[in-house]
């Protein structure tokens, strides 16, 4: 039955972890430091694939050819134009920031990608992406897409307070990052509220979105919202460590898995990293941004960011270095072991 296949075939996916991201605007730099993140600490192949207007495109091939040969031959990177299959393209444009909504529209373009991962532009691994990507073999047999929950505490969540159409569970979700398995979303009828049958994931966006654009205030993260309310079976929830926001530590810490095991994926959304708000968001930023890649990155990463987190120990998230340093460390000490090892193999062989 559509939907219930338990192994989709994985061709690409195999030799390649996917990435997707869009960038409109002013996203350059913000991008290209998320995909430095995630260049600097995984260890399988990486394969991009960026949205971009046409003017940033030149900008972002001129930028990552300058990166160095070791890390430039961990990843091949494909661009796209923003497009919209269905609906009214400048109407989708303007949902929410510019050119949000094509994440939607992901499993319609990337025909031949199996599973994916998207990010905002406004996020950093802090481990290596083929720990997330290991997720996807967690799915059952009807989970097509994951995602972090929006709030931990429904009290204080933006859904449960406000939101006047459906969403997610008590909370919502937060699609800033989402892991999807494409082949399953393209062969699922989804149920909704607009027919009494199924519709596909394409036919679905813009009757969607027609009903309920006077009521959503985060444009597509609210479509998202209301297809897994009704479709609830379909999402696999990760905890928050793997979408880790201000959110989480500006009210007293609370999410408890970044306690245990630190952040995993930082999402530096309402700006932060550009501005004072969140010193020690904007320290991690500053730091990767600043890396030069051939260096020890005990040196030249780990340590500037221990001394610039001291400046922020008077801060609501300050307060609590390790959640963010902990899994960044157990990372990087991951990186050296296997450097160590393949150095000492090869010199072993001569």
């Amino acid at each position: 039955k559509p939907g219930e296949q338990k192994h989709p075939k994985e061709p690409s996916s195999l030799q390649c972890m996917h990435l997707a991201v869009v960038a409109c605007g002013d996203r350059l730099e913000e991008t290209l430091i998320m995909l430095k993140s995630a260049v600097l600490f995984s260890s399988r192949r990486l394969c991009f694939h960026i949205f971009a207007e046409d003017s940033l495109k030149p900008e972002f091939e001129k930028k990552l050819k300058e990166w160095p040969s070791s890390y430039t031959k961990k990843f091949e990177s494909n661009f796209y134009p923003i497009t919209f299959s269905v609906g009214n393209a400048q109407e989708w444009k303007k949902l929410f920031k510019p050119c949000a909504a094509q994440r939607l529209f992901l499993p319609v373009i990337l025909k031949d990608v199996d599973s994916l991962l998207y990010v905002d532009t406004d996020v950093l691994f802090l481990r290596p992406i083929d720990d997330i990507w290991h997720l996807l073999r967690e799915f059952n047999s009807t989970q097509l897409a994951a995602m972090a929950p929006e709030h931990e505490i429904p009290k204080i969540g933006w859904y449960s307070r406000f939101a006047r159409h459906p969403y997610y569970g008590t909370t919502g979700v937060n699609s800033g990052v989402m892991l999807m398995n494409l082949t399953r979303i393209r062969s699922t009828q989804f149920k909704n509220s607009l027919i009494p049958g199924g519709l596909t994931w394409e036919e679905m966006l813009y009757p969607l979105y027609q009903k309920y654009k006077n009521y959503i205030t985060w444009g597509d993260q609210d479509l998202l919202n209301i297809i897994f309310y009704f479709n609830p079976e379909c999402l696999y929830v990760f905890p928050c460590q793997w979408n880790y926001r201000p959110d989480h530590c500006m009210y007293g810490s609370n999410c408890r898995g970044a306690e245990e095991e630190g952040v995993s994926i930082l999402h530096g959304n309402r700006g932060v990293y550009h501005d004072d708000k969140q010193p020690t968001f904007k320290a991690l930023y500053e730091v990767i941004r600043d890396f030069p890649f051939e260096d020890n990155l005990f040196q030249s990463l780990y340590y500037p960011l221990q001394s610039k987190f001291l400046d922020t120990v008077h801060t609501l998230c300050g307060r609590i270095p390790q959640v963010f340093l902990k899994q960044i460390e157990k990372t990087m000490k991951k990186v050296y072991e296997n450097r160590v090892i393949v150095y000492l193999g090869a010199n072993h062989r001569y």
